[in-house]
């Protein structure tokens, strides 16, 4: 089954090409960083506007590297949220577009349940459940129970901001370019991540909180500034890094100490930092735990992602043609609602 998949959710336009859920036959990705980068952060408006002037020219290069014409493609797939609405509208547009003219069925996917499947999509069936799975995208920090495809029990979420979002806050205190996470990352490296003791908010509770480790982060910047010392960037960078991935490996630990899962898989924007990554080999070793994280160029947002739920899901469901009633959810959880695992 091949199926062509766009995504358009936030900042990033993609197009892709995938075969049986696994094999990339085309990947591309036209990104917004450099035209957000001035304002600090995504401007929904030229975000849709940079989407409108990328999507036919990545649809062309993406049916030229994979070789194909149109009427190889078995289905369309397109991110139905969530995410900003004008962006979204873009992709589920083009895609209902495509969807009437080939005669195709239209399957919509959730962004986050897109990057879930990152890991399904590079690593396949030798990823077993009952599965843990850490999802940090964007302004998502969510613990959920896989126990089959499309089978989700919410574990923990954040009540306050995400881990995502934290980076992003903090970078911007530390007047870090946009995005803040690969700065605050790259700057760690060569920081003291003890040099100050930044605190772990809710650790004996599933969810998840990084308000107050921002605002700690605030307040130790305003004392070294009203003291006039200088400010150890780098070891900032470290220190809130160490109590930010601290608390998702907290929680991770927390649950597998009361439940037994097959493996752990972390997926989403967050799941590319090196310290994260680093510390989760570390734990998965000791443990003697499979451990799947997708490779860089499938953390970020992307369309092969999208294309691979929609093949798992077309494995368990019926695909429709009828395209006229598609509308975009810029609200929309993968779990509809927490329950008692």
């Amino acid at each position: 089954m091949i199926i062509l998949s766009i995504e358009s959710s936030c900042d990033e336009t993609a197009v892709a090409i995938v075969r049986d859920g696994q094999h990339i036959l085309a990947h591309e990705i036209r990104s917004q960083i450099a035209d957000h980068r001035q304002y600090g952060g995504v401007v929904p408006e030229l975000a849709s506007r940079q989407h409108l002037e990328a999507m036919q020219p990545l649809l062309k290069v993406a049916l030229q590297q994979a070789a194909l014409d149109w009427d190889a493609i078995d289905a369309i797939a397109v991110t139905q949220g969530p995410g900003l609405s004008g962006a979204l509208v873009v992709g589920a547009t083009t895609a209902q577009t495509l969807a009437w003219l080939l005669n195709k069925p239209l399957i919509g996917v959730n962004h986050l349940e897109g990057h879930i499947y990152a890991n399904f999509l590079a690593f396949g069936d030798a990823i077993t459940f009952p599965l843990l799975v850490m999802l940090v995208s964007g302004g998502h920090t969510q613990l959920i129970e896989m126990r089959g495809h499309g089978d989700y029990v919410l574990v923990g979420e954040t009540r306050d901001d995400a881990v995502g979002e934290a980076f992003d806050k903090v970078a911007r205190l530390l007047h870090l370019p946009y995005p803040g996470g690969p700065e605050i990352d790259r700057l760690a490296q060569t920081g003291d991540p003890f040099a100050f003791d930044f605190p772990i908010s809710l650790p004996h509770d599933d969810d998840f909180s990084f308000s107050g480790l921002k605002t700690a982060v605030l307040y130790t910047l305003q004392d070294l500034e009203k003291a006039g010392q200088p400010i150890p960037v780098a070891d900032v960078c470290a220190s809130f890094q160490r109590a930010a991935i601290g608390s998702l490996l907290k929680k991770i630990k927390r649950y597998l100490k009361h439940h037994q899962v097959a493996a752990l898989s972390i997926t989403g924007g967050v799941s590319a930092n090196a310290y994260l990554r680093a510390e989760l080999d570390a734990f998965a070793q000791k443990e003697k735990l499979r451990v799947f994280m997708p490779p860089l160029a499938l953390c970020t947002d992307n369309a092969a992602m999208i294309a691979a739920c929609a093949y798992y899901r077309s494995q368990r469901t019926s695909l429709h043609r009828d395209a006229a009633d598609f509308q975009v959810k810029p609200r929309w959880p993968v779990v509809k609602k927490t329950q008692s695992v």
